[in-house]
C-alpha cells in the first residue's frame, strides 16, 4: 500500500533552515506528483510546494517563494523540501502527499497523505 512517512520536522528560531524528507513506497515513484502541504491551528490547510512525476515542473505557494525548494531523488524514492529563512508563520505540521497524476494538479487532487511532521518556528 502507498506510504509517506515524513522526517526532518523540529523546533528553530526565526531565520534558521530546515530539510523535511517524505519517504515514499508502495506505488510507481515515477507515476505521481508529491507535494507537501501544511496544515496549521485554525488555518486552511495550505499546498506549499508540488513536483511532478519525472521532476520537469514544480509549484511554489507565494507564501514561501523565494525560501523554500522541493526537489526528488528518484533513485531512493525521496522528496525533500529545503526551508530557509524560516519565520513563525511556517509553524504548521507538514504533511506529504501524493496524486495519482504526473504533473501536479492543485489540493484537492492529492489521495495519500503522510501522519505529517511538526515544524514550529519561534520568534
Amino acid at each position: 500500500q502507498v506510504q509517506l512517512v515524513e522526517s526532518g520536522g523540529a523546533l528553530v528560531q526565526a531565520g534558521g533552515s530546515l530539510r523535511l524528507s517524505c519517504q515514499a513506497s508502495g506505488f510507481d515513484f515515477d507515476s505521481r506528483a508529491i507535494g507537501w502541504l501544511r496544515q496549521a491551528p485554525g488555518k486552511e490547510r495550505e499546498e506549499v510546494s508540488c513536483i511532478s512525476s519525472r521532476n520537469t515542473s514544480t509549484y511554489i505557494s507565494q507564501s514561501v517563494k523565494g525560501r523554500f525548494t522541493i526537489s526528488r531523488d528518484s533513485a531512493n524514492n525521496m522528496v525533500h523540501l529545503q526551508m530557509n529563512n524560516l519565520i513563525p508563520d511556517d509553524t504548521a505540521v507538514y504533511l506529504c502527499a501524493t496524486e495519482p497524476h504526473y504533473f501536479c494538479s492543485g489540493l484537492g487532487q492529492y489521495d495519500h497523505w503522510g501522519q505529517g511532521a511538526q515544524v514550529t518556528v519561534s520568534s
